[in-house]
């Protein structure tokens, strides 16, 4: 399994742990690779860790450092696996790694958190506002024009140069297959000319265990956001409906728009900031629903899945991967960016009368690891 990082940090890391449990449960030998952070949990692996990347190590990191290529093949060596499972790797790490496992004849998978093979700053988004696919037949000069990364002409040159030494037709040839977890990434990555028949969608799983406990059908008068505070996740157009309609709203997380969004929201709004699981399962849990507002290309967002594990209705921003995890009993979708359509789908979520115990019961098979460690052997095998 290689990752960035070796830790809870975002959606990619909590797959990777939890698939690394997985396979360990249902008797398989697993190894990790990830880059050497202060906060990786602890493992008899980490001697092959490459070093914590520098400010200097951008320039040679995303092209497949001698220090990366060394120690993983040294771990190739000693593991000698027969499968090699990559999941968030450019920049700290490198495709390299899947040249250097398909060249010893080592099967390659490869799961899509987001879509940094199509679009060098990862989300698809211009300026980090509007949505944009101009680079995604090929040509990344559009990362040079709009200054994608970071707003620097020299991160985007960056940018633009690993886009360019990792194309598509390289990163084909050193993977089998390329597990989408949504239909839309996998639609997507053929838009952006990939092999169809090495794309495989395969919706994601999560630990249903630590969400089981709770009596999904006490609810309270509220409703819920849950995230990043951050533009692409569409929480001002939330604020901008809620302030329109007298239900109170409970915000769950922290990011840079916190301050912006809390001068705006009225009284009737309430942030909560960062939370631990135990806290979002008792918030979440007991909310008439949860909002997914974003403006971006979501590919699988967990907190989707969660909510529904925990038979908390969700009404989703109608873009990328998120109509897919919704059905006419679990939720609905409105227009993303689009405040006037949340408003009434607000009001109507308030309306309508769902069976929270039916959510929850149809959620926790649809996601449970059993049915996704059978379909993951399939790509192994």
């Amino acid at each position: 399994m290689v990752n960035k990082f070796y830790y809870r940090r975002g959606g990619d890391c909590v797959y990777v742990l939890n698939l690394e449990q997985l396979l360990k449960k249902h008797g398989h030998e697993v190894t990790v690779f990830a880059m050497d952070y202060p906060e990786n949990i602890d493992t008899e692996w980490k001697r092959y860790f490459p070093q914590n990347m520098t400010k200097w190590m951008a320039f040679t990191r995303p092209f497949g450092s001698r220090e990366v290529r060394g120690k993983f093949n040294r771990l190739l060596d000693d593991f000698r696996p027969e499968a090699v499972h990559l999941n968030n790797i450019h920049t700290q790490l490198s495709p390299v790694l899947a040249e250097l496992a398909h060249g010893r004849g080592i099967k390659v998978v490869w799961t899509l958190h987001d879509y940094k093979l199509l679009c060098p700053r990862y989300d698809c988004l211009l300026n980090g506002d509007m949505v944009c696919e101009a680079c995604f037949k090929g040509d990344k000069k559009a990362c040079l024009d709009h200054k994608c990364m970071k707003s620097s002409k020299l991160a985007s040159f960056v940018g633009f140069r690993e886009a360019n030494v990792w194309n598509r037709k390289r990163l084909e040839t050193s993977t089998d297959v390329f597990v989408c977890p949504s239909r839309f990434m996998a639609e997507k990555m053929s838009q952006g000319g990939f092999d169809q028949k090495k794309l495989y969608p395969l919706c994601n799983f999560i630990d249903v265990e630590k969400c089981i406990g709770l009596d999904c059908t006490e609810r309270k008068d509220y409703y819920c956001f849950i995230g990043r505070l951050s533009h692409e996740k569409g929480v001002k157009t939330l604020i901008e409906a809620a302030n329109r309609l007298p239900y109170k709203l409970k915000i769950i997380g922290d990011g840079p728009l916190y301050g912006e969004l809390k001068a705006i929201a009225h009284n009737h709004i309430e942030f909560l900031g960062h939370k631990g699981w135990d806290e979002i399962k008792m918030l979440v849990g007991q909310a008439r629903f949860s909002v997914i507002p974003s403006e971006w290309y979501e590919n699988n967002p967990l907190s989707v899945i969660e909510a529904e594990c925990l038979g908390t209705p969700v009404l989703g921003a109608a873009i990328g991967g998120i109509p897919e995890l919704i059905t006419p009993v679990s939720g609905m979708t409105f227009e993303s960016r689009n405040a006037d359509d949340l408003e009434s789908k607000i009001e109507a979520m308030f309306d309508h009368k769902f069976d929270y115990s039916a959510i929850a019961g149809a959620s926790l098979r649809r996601y449970d690891a059993g049915a996704y460690y059978h379909e993951i052997m399939k790509i192994y095998k």
